[in-house]
């Protein structure tokens, strides 16, 4: 397998406003995307990647330039890799109230002149879902080979199953989930408040005052981070190990390794994510939940869906349990639809989707072997 080698990211500008869920609408905007491999001339080979919160369109390959910048899906994006770039046309794109290029809270509101900021419309799911269609339309790409994404990418790969069933083949759902159980709506609540009790925050419009909201930030990274990982991967890797030989007897000083490893990932995250935005990804992940509509029945919400499916979860990711995936397989099977799924017991917590578990690998590799069959890839 060989790396994609530097890529490029590109912009597509909208004129048109997109009308979001809550009412609002978000005029003049601007989607940044990568796109990698090759379309076909019969335009079937394309394959949509979604990115999950802290994530961007910058998927696979490299900067020009940038050590250590590869994609965050470098792993399974490529020549030779699982979704193999010699047979498909991939795209990720960045998605509207990111931090990573297309527009967001830290943006001009053309009304005002001035940062959005905490007047940034909230956006769900399916906003995101008609922002990606209309660059697709713009691209002349009609139908989709496929659509994948892990965590809050899997919910849009779902979403999309169900706002444009016609436009797809294929969807690949993983480590996801059909909405978040009340605990994850908490832990996203309290990552929230960190952010917004920050005096630094100035009610979302800190940008004014030239000064980042960082230790909100850094409480709300370490608190995710917390969730991303299983204990016995905590365990394997910090266990009780103390950071010095002697103990501090300090209740301020860092005393334990893991907090060294929370301490270091939330001053990072701090140093390049924007608040705004945390709360934006957030909010969408909490409102995901496309059974609503049908009284909370998801096999009556998915019976409009005509895509075949993979569904993958791993045993040790608590925050989005294999259980909640299984729901995702019923509802499915209620519907005579095409479902494989794949349920690996990986030590890795929730962030397994992102790592290199080769039964895991072995799943996509075998189902885009599919897809690109069925399509003469």
């Amino acid at each position: 397998m060989t790396s994609l080698g530097h890529v490029l990211p590109q912009s597509m500008h909208f004129a048109e406003p997109l009308p979001l869920r809550s009412g609002a609408t978000l005029a003049d905007y601007t989607l940044v995307y990568e796109t990698y491999g090759t379309l076909n001339a019969e335009r079937s080979n394309a394959v949509l990647v979604c990115h999950a919160l802290n994530a961007s369109h910058h998927v696979a390959g490299s900067y020009a330039g940038q050590a250590r910048s590869e994609g965050w899906w470098d792993n399974m994006i490529g020549p030779g890799k699982p979704l193999d770039t010699r047979r498909f046309f991939v795209i990720g794109v960045n998605n509207p109230g990111s931090c990573f290029g297309s527009t967001g809270p830290m943006h001009v509101n053309p009304a005002t002149g001035r940062p959005y900021g905490a007047a940034f419309p909230v956006v769900t799911v399916e906003d995101w879902v008609q922002a990606q269609a209309r660059l697709l339309d713009r691209l002349g790409i009609d139908r989709l080979a496929a659509v994948m994404g892990g965590s809050l990418g899997g919910m849009q790969a779902l979403s999309w199953t169900l706002q444009f069933p016609e436009r797809m083949g294929h969807a690949l759902v993983i480590a996801s989930a059909p909405n978040l159980s009340a605990q994850n709506i908490a832990f996203n609540e309290v990552a929230r408040r960190a952010i917004i009790t920050d005096p630094d925050f100035h009610g979302g419009d800190f940008y004014a005052h030239g000064v980042v909201p960082k230790r909100g930030l850094r409480v709300a990274r370490m608190i995710g981070h917390i969730t991303y990982l299983s204990d016995d991967s905590m365990e394997e890797k910090f266990g009780r190990a103390l950071r010095s030989a002697e103990l501090a007897y300090s209740t301020q000083e860092i005393e334990f390794q893991i907090e060294s490893y929370l301490r270091y990932q939330g001053d990072k995250f701090s140093e390049y994510f924007d608040a705004n935005t945390y709360l934006l990804i957030t909010r969408a992940l909490d409102y995901f939940d496309p059974a609503l509509a049908q009284g909370g029945d998801l096999s009556a919400a998915l019976a409009v869906a005509r895509a075949k499916f993979l569904v993958v979860s791993f045993t040790t990711d608590w925050r989005f349990s294999p259980l909640r995936s299984r729901e995702i397989v019923k509802a499915l099977l209620d519907n005579r639809r095409d479902v494989s799924y794949a349920e690996i017991a990986a030590p890795h917590g929730h962030d397994a989707f992102l790592l290199e578990d080769p039964r895991y690998i072995g799943a996509v590799r075998a189902y885009f072997e599919r897809v690109a069959q069925e399509i003469g890839a």
